[in-house]
């Protein structure tokens, strides 16, 4: 009674801890056994022998799902711990013997990745040849989940975040622009008050990209109420003006909300490293600048705190900011 029985002074392995942990999480076997690699059979019986050595029941298991007992709900957070603490050794014992070299996982928001993407490439391949880059791009809640879980080992992205146990390293800021079609009344002007916001009909991408918050935030601060976000046509009538549009939420990347201004369904605000790639694509689009201080945002790696590697993402974003300084940006952090 009472469940399994400890034998002797034998020490769990971190294959049976990495296999609990797997069911721990997704509470399934065989999505357990495919998220680490291992078959079905293997993974249950390294769960079992993880039982035997600690003397826990770790499982309920039912035939129709896996839950975990009380104790394997306090020892699933001391494995994961665990494992992330084995990890951590490997990595600083890769960094100390041999930086730029091995995995890195790089994951990038997708208003960033194809405009800055080239230039980390190029770096990346010239400077750090034996660096294996392993590119992920996500929306920012999943890169900070992956991040935080070892998945993935630096970010680019959007900041200030204020996550804790996550540090940022600053690269550059980068004004937004206002793209429109070619009749609206705003249309290639330099000097637009901020002000303009408040009567523009905005489309935005949709909800969770980072970019949506921030154009949202913009409206904010030029004092429109954002009250409403709905979806489909513009009833913005010729020449633009509109007093009191909704905010219009229609496309799911910059590419198709462009083609969507080019169509003439309203305007958009875009990061000037967006700029050339997306406006390029219609010559149905005319882009307005912002009076100084035009609303900007800040790009950042972004880190885990302590990480072993922390010298190494130090050094790689000194080495990106001197190769930004060709694209329409104020890099900033140390040295600039």
């Amino acid at each position: 009674m009472g469940g399994p029985k400890p034998s002797g002074r034998r020490q769990p392995t971190l294959a049976q801890l990495r296999a609990f942990a797997a069911v721990a999480e997704h509470l399934h076997f065989r999505d357990a056994a495919a998220a680490i690699g291992m078959s079905q059979p293997a993974l249950s019986g390294a769960v079992s022998a993880l039982e035997e050595v600690l003397g826990v029941t770790l499982l309920e298991r039912t035939t129709r799902k896996v839950l975990l007992s009380p104790a394997g709900a306090r020892l699933a957070v001391r494995a994961k711990a665990v494992l992330a603490e084995v990890g951590a050794l490997l990595e600083e014992a890769e960094a100390v013997r041999a930086p730029f070299t091995g995995a890195l996982r790089l994951g990038v928001i997708p208003t960033v990745a194809p405009y800055l993407l080239p230039t980390v490439l190029r770096l990346v391949h010239d400077r750090y040849p034996d660096l294996d880059l392993q590119v992920h791009e996500e929306q920012t809640a999943s890169l900070l989940d992956g991040l935080g879980t070892g998945r993935l080992d630096l970010l680019l992205l959007a900041v200030p975040l204020q996550v804790p146990g996550v540090s940022e390293l600053p690269l550059f800021d980068e004004d937004f622009v206002l793209v429109t079609p070619l009749d609206h009344w705003l249309g290639g002007r330099d000097g637009i008050p901020r002000e303009a916001l408040r009567e523009l009909n905005l489309l935005l991408l949709d909800e969770g990209h980072c970019l949506r918050d921030q154009a949202l935030d913009i409206c904010r601060e030029a004092g429109r109420e954002i009250n409403r976000v709905g979806r489909g046509p513009s009833t913005e009538g010729a020449g633009g003006r509109r007093e009191g549009a909704p905010v219009a939420t229609t496309a799911a990347g910059l590419s198709t909300l462009v083609q969507l201004v080019a169509g003439g369904m309203g305007v958009t605000l875009l990061p000037r490293t967006a700029l050339k790639v997306e406006t390029s694509r219609s010559s149905q689009l005319l882009t307005g600048y912002f009076a100084d201080p035009a609303p900007t945002r800040r790009i950042a790696f972004a880190m885990r705190t302590g990480t072993a590697r922390g010298a190494e993402y130090e050094e790689l974003a000194d080495a990106l900011r001197e190769a930004l300084r060709p694209l329409p940006v104020r890099v900033t952090g140390p040295g600039t």
